[in-house]
């Protein structure tokens, strides 16, 4: 009785969602709405309403795997010269001050008096590159997954916000302007179109076959900073905004120079409080170091930089009721639950899920199935439940009991002692690690494809759990053995579909090693990590060869990978079924030595150890000069260590361990003095 319900229940969610690829089909590419905005939108909350009430519904098709349209294989992919990076985000007071702090220690200054902040509202709309040559527009990017865009010269072409030809003093032989294309709401209320909002009517547009349809949607443009550029004589933002203009560029007016926490938070308060004045859709203030020398000294971590963060205006709350307790596991087993709540609009978002975080928040707050609780959607954090009304509690409802045992697998499930801390931690996790738990391989399956590592067009979460289902993929290297007849027999899938996903995985055999360390998803070792291992390994097959015999003397000195890294790859690399993926993947992969020498200039490679208070310049911001340059940094004096740079008041063990190993040692005057003649 209940498979019969549930195909009939699969027919008519089928049948719903070939009659939302009709409605796409007839906007999309015939630029021919057949319905209006209020039926096109009910339909998606029906179909959304569906999946959310039975989980074995899916299709590539939903609204829930596609937002808007995406005919990414419509367009020529290019890499961006630099890469187009996102920013971290603050919420509060506390955010920002974390983040002035670590500039301040970066930079080793003083106080925060220098800084200065230029405050730019964020702009909700789609990120833009666009390359001009010797003042002449030639080329326009979207962001992509930040390292390569879609060629969309042609769509940009049609904004007339964009200077084709660049005018004024100071143009660059060559420069990469970046800003956001958006509808004004003024100009999406008088459109006929199916979009849920002006971000997804921008993001629909740009992506159009046909630029003459892109050219009948009104879309603005404005520019707030450059990727690239060759000889612009320029030593702030605020100076920069000023020569966008003179160029022919527009600028955000709401832009000011602004110093001190608290005024930034007073200002962030004066734009929210205008925020439905303003004519476009902003979720935030950025704010910029606007010394563009501080910038540079300060760099990047991992995919964001050090000098820039997104101020995002107030959460959005509303009420629910949590009708289910859902425990999902993750890449690293571990245990997160869910409450699974009746469909909530908040902030024009349909909320079905809220993260309840761990077993001990649970406790906290004591939340339980049938609660009547608020539920909290910050910026592009996952919803949460923030707080539960015990006033509207039933009498009958049961404390809920956090599973011991793996819902996966069955596995005994355990919060592992932290020894740093000498607590226990609050996430429980499942002991069966590497592939051996269902959830737990799904998951590090769908961390191998993601943007971060392989990214692989086509190959998105849902996919990943379809395949699984269908027994076509099992481990990693299933992805490069896909049957392909199989796949083009499924509902769904045609021979287009089929033959670009295939082209998607075949172009991305070849990867860098640091991607491909990445891609694995081992405990502890994130983006960073991994491009230090690749650093200091620099060949495969000595990463290959870290579990030949606890080989692991070579990472040992890393700095930036301690004892807690070292444990997990031990462990990842004692785990027999690690073993065979890896040894798959070598027969299925190129992976690409990282480069032997950097753009920067070079230090030969030489290795370097720091050891009392540096003057005037932080510990971290020289390393990253020695990393920038090529050199490495090791943290223990050993024979492998070419340079001990000392500074006042350095440790008299590691001078003595130096002498006597004949380490050069040498003083920060004569550190700086080796970087600047390496520049020269």
């Amino acid at each position: 009785m209940i498979k019969k319900n549930n195909l009939k229940i699969k027919e008519i969610y089928l049948k719903k969602i070939k009659i939302l690829k009709k409605y796409n089909e007839a906007y999309f590419n015939k630029s021919r709405p057949i319905v209006d905005d209020s039926v096109y939108d009910d339909l998606k909350k029906e179909i959304l309403q569906l999946e959310t009430n039975h989980t074995f519904l899916k299709s590539a098709d939903s609204p829930s795997a596609n937002v808007g349209f995406k005919p990414s294989k419509n367009f020529k992919k290019v890499k961006h010269i630099v890469p187009m990076l996102s920013l971290n985000n603050a919420f509060d007071r506390e955010d920002l001050v974390n983040f002035e702090k670590k500039i301040v220690n970066f930079l080793s200054l003083k106080n925060s008096d220098l800084l200065q902040y230029s405050a730019e509202p964020k702009i909700d709309g789609i990120s833009a590159s666009l390359f001009y040559k010797d003042g002449k527009f030639v080329q326009g990017l979207s962001r992509g997954d930040g390292v390569e865009g879609e060629d969309i010269t042609n769509n940009l072409n049609t904004i007339t916000d964009i200077p084709k030809v660049l005018i004024g003093n100071n143009i660059p032989s060559e420069i990469d302007i970046r800003g956001e294309v958006f509808i004004r709401n003024s100009d999406f209320k008088k459109l006929n179109e199916i979009f849920a909002n002006p971000r997804n009517a921008a993001s629909g547009s740009l992506r159009q076959k046909n630029p003459e349809k892109t050219k009948k949607i009104p879309l603005k443009f404005i520019a707030y900073t450059f990727g690239y550029s060759k000889k612009l004589n320029i030593s702030n933002q605020l100076q920069f905004l000023k020569m966008l203009k003179n160029w022919g560029f527009k600028v955000n007016n709401f832009n000011k120079i602004i110093k001190g926490i608290d005024n930034l938070i007073q200002y962030h308060n004066e734009i929210e409080s205008k925020r439905k004045e303003i004519d476009f859709d902003i979720d935030g203030i950025v704010y910029k170091i606007n010394d563009f020398g501080l910038q540079k000294r300060l760099g990047f971590v991992a995919n964001a930089p050090r000098w820039a963060i997104a101020h995002k205006f107030s959460s959005n709350k509303s009420t629910s009721e949590i009708f289910k307790i859902e425990i999902q596991v993750g890449r690293t087993g571990a245990l997160t639950p869910v409450a699974k709540i009746k469909p909530v609009n908040i902030g024009g978002v349909l909320v079905s899920n809220a993260t309840l975080h761990n077993e001990d928040e649970i406790e906290r707050k004591d939340i339980r199935v049938g609660d009547i609780v608020t539920v909290e959607r910050a910026g592009d954090v996952i919803p949460r439940v923030i707080a539960v009304d015990f006033k509207k509690r039933n009498k009958n409802s049961k404390k809920f009991n956090f599973p011991t045992k793996c819902p996966s697998c069955g596995s005994k499930t355990i919060k592992e002692y932290n020894r740093i801390t000498k607590k226990f931690d609050a996430v429980r996790r499942c002991v069966n690690d590497g592939y051996g738990c269902e959830k737990i391989a799904i998951e590090k399956i769908k961390h191998f494809v993601s943007k971060e590592a392989f990214n692989i067009d086509g190959l998105g979460k849902k996919i990943i759990e379809s395949f699984w289902e269908l027994k076509l993929i099992r481990y990693p290297q299933d992805i490069f053995n896909l049957d392909y007849k199989k796949i083009s027999d499924l509902d769904g899938w045609g021979n287009l579909s089929v033959a670009n996903l295939k082209y998607s995985i075949e172009d991305k055999k070849n990867i860098s090693l640091s991607k491909f360390i990445y891609s694995l998803g081992i405990r502890h070792i994130g983006q960073e990590n991994a491009k230090l291992l690749s650093k200091t390994l620099k060949n495969p097959n000595k990463f290959f060869a870290l579990g030949i015999g606890n080989n692991f003397e070579e990472i040992i000195n890393i700095d930036g990978i301690g004892e807690t890294q070292i444990k997990s790859l031990k462990d990842f690399f004692s785990n027999e079924k690690n073993l065979i993926v890896l040894n798959e993947l070598k027969k299925n992969l190129k992976i690409i030595n990282e480069k032997e020498v950097s753009k920067n200039n070079i230090l030969g490679e030489k290795t370097f150890m720091f050891t009392g208070k540096l003057v005037g310049i932080s510990r971290a911001e020289a390393k990253s000069l020695v990393e920038n340059k090529s050199g490495k940094i090791i943290s223990n004096v050993s024979k492998k260590l070419n340079f001990l740079v000392t500074g006042e008041k350095p440790t008299v063990r590691k001078i003595n361990d130096a002498k006597n190993l004949n380490v050069k040692i040498i003083s920060q005057s004569e550190f700086l003095k080796m970087l600047n003649t390496k520049d020269s």
